[in-house]
């Protein structure tokens, strides 16, 4: 089977290769469509399914996958979040979150003033390539969940309601 990710980054296409471990996995370039930085559920949400539906459109594979990584507010504060999509060749497409946690208050009011979480974290922690690496959720639970953990769980979930559903 063929199964295509729309990201070249490499946690994003770790995960989808962990989930999908006897299967080809191809790495695209897909426009999320969304903000560089998406701010709800719900424009977080869109990326991804934008994601995996552009690599449909000029793609002869069986599944296509879209993640994005974003934040959601909650009583006025910011927590990390991600989506996924899994699309297949008919276009049925199967949705699912993952893990959440708080963002400290300096790095959600730089969100807040317009700048993209991997930049932020990137001057927080003086350290460049966060977002290829352990990402947010890496650095605020002290390496216990990587970014590719966090998008391992997500691609988990949606293979599991796309073989529920054949």
């Amino acid at each position: 089977m063929k199964v295509i990710v729309g990201s070249k980054n490499l946690t994003k296409v770790g995960a989808v290769e962990k989930t999908f471990p006897q299967d080809e996995v191809i790495a695209k370039d897909s426009p999320s469509l969304v903000a560089a930085q998406p701010i709800s559920d719900e424009e977080t949400r869109m990326g991804a399914v934008n994601r995996a539906m552009g690599c449909l459109e000029n793609a002869s594979v069986d599944l296509a996958i879209g993640l994005e990584g974003g934040v959601m507010e909650v009583d006025g504060r910011l927590y990390l979040c991600n989506w996924g999509a899994l699309a297949t060749r008919e276009k049925k497409v199967h949705t699912a979150s993952g893990a959440r946690i708080l963002l400290p208050k300096e790095i959600s009011k730089q969100l807040k003033d317009g700048r993209e979480l991997g930049d932020v974290m990137e001057q927080y922690t003086r350290r460049n390539g966060i977002r290829h690496k352990e990402g947010a959720i890496g650095v605020f639970t002290n390496e216990l969940v990587s970014r590719q953990e966090m998008f391992t769980h997500v691609v988990k979930l949606l293979r599991g309601q796309w073989e529920y559903s054949n």
